[in-house]
């Protein structure tokens, strides 16, 4: 899946004790799936229990990715993209609601997200061998077939078609966060009362560890990658981090993060990370990513429309930001 608008790390950790007060066990497995990491852990009442949950959660990751990854080019996502300019394809009501979110994150945001990014031209550089930012007019070229409003959605069609040939809507900034609150929500249907589905660094959790504490995550330290920043407790809620602090690269004493904003083609500056706490992964994602491009006071306006959401925020120079609604006790970053 395109990456272009969001770089998400394997940052959140899982903090766990097998010690079991309840006769229950967890187990752990990690898998590359939607072209990332995903860390799945079940608990359950015995082992082969777990294990079958974790088959079953792989499986329907399996599926959303064969929907929605733009990189597979039989997908329904894939599909559309090939007919844009062209006509209206019709698919599954699930993806024409992710789009539909999607398209609303993006119309919040004016474009600050845009799920219309993936048709953007790759003309950053951030391995080194950039000497020297791409012209004012290579940068407007590059983003000439992303644009939101250029997507229209028939819903008693159930279809989508974009507007100008060369578009492409990409779910590289949404879907794993999707895909891991479908798993949270098909387990507790199955009646598994914790466990956490972690796709490459958005997480959805629920319950508690077999010893009847709560999740413990911990989040690295940006600036010194094997360190943690702070570790966290979670029950049932979700945590994604969106980050640029690898890539980037400096221009006449300016940081340019590899996170483009797909409204105007320049990498977002400001901030090098942005954690983002609350029900579910496929929005916390959302606003993690629209929080990087739109910097620290846009960012926060815009977390404000969304109460059951809380963030930390690290800028480039180190300061810790946390929104006046976090309520996280005893959080403390070490940078």
């Amino acid at each position: 899946m395109h990456k272009l608008l969001s770089h998400k790390f394997l940052i959140l950790l899982v903090i766990t004790c097998c010690f079991s007060a309840h006769s229950q066990v967890l187990r752990k497995r990690t898998t590359l799936l939607m072209g990332g990491r995903f860390d799945i852990s079940i608990v359950a009442k015995d082992s082969l229990t777990a294990e079958q949950n974790i088959n079953e959660v792989i499986t329907e990751i399996t599926r959303i990715e064969n929907l929605i990854s733009d990189w597979k080019p039989d997908s329904q996502v894939s599909q559309v993209n090939q007919n844009a300019g062209i006509k209206p394809i019709k698919v599954d009501r699930e993806v024409f609601e992710l789009t539909q979110r999607a398209l609303k994150l993006s119309e919040i945001t004016n474009g600050g997200f845009d799920v219309s990014f993936a048709a953007m031209d790759r003309i950053w550089k951030f391995d080194g061998s950039m000497t020297e930012m791409p012209s004012a007019e290579a940068i407007k070229k590059s983003v000439e077939k992303v644009g939101y409003k250029n997507i229209i959605l028939d819903s008693v069609q159930s279809t989508i078609f974009l507007k100008l040939k060369g578009m492409k809507i990409g779910f590289g900034a949404l879907g794993e966060g999707y895909a891991t609150d479908k798993c949270r929500t098909m387990m507790i249907a199955k009646g598994i009362e914790a466990g956490i589905v972690n796709g490459s660094g958005d997480m959805s959790t629920w319950g508690k560890q077999p010893n009847g504490q709560p999740w413990k995550i911990g989040i690295t330290n940006p600036f010194k990658p094997e360190k943690l920043l702070a570790v966290v407790t979670l029950n049932q809620g979700a945590v994604t981090t969106s980050g640029s602090y690898e890539k980037f690269v400096i221009f006449n004493g300016k940081r340019y993060s590899h996170i483009i904003n797909p409204a105007t083609g320049y990498p977002a500056t400001g901030l090098c990370s942005v954690t983002v706490f609350g029900p579910n992964a496929e929005t916390a994602n959302g606003l993690s990513t629209s929080m990087m491009v739109l910097g620290q006071t846009e960012g926060l306006l815009l977390l404000q429309k969304f109460p059951d959401y809380s963030c930390v925020m690290i800028t480039d120079n180190g300061k810790v930001i946390k929104s006046k609604n976090f309520s996280i006790k005893k959080f403390k970053a070490k940078l």
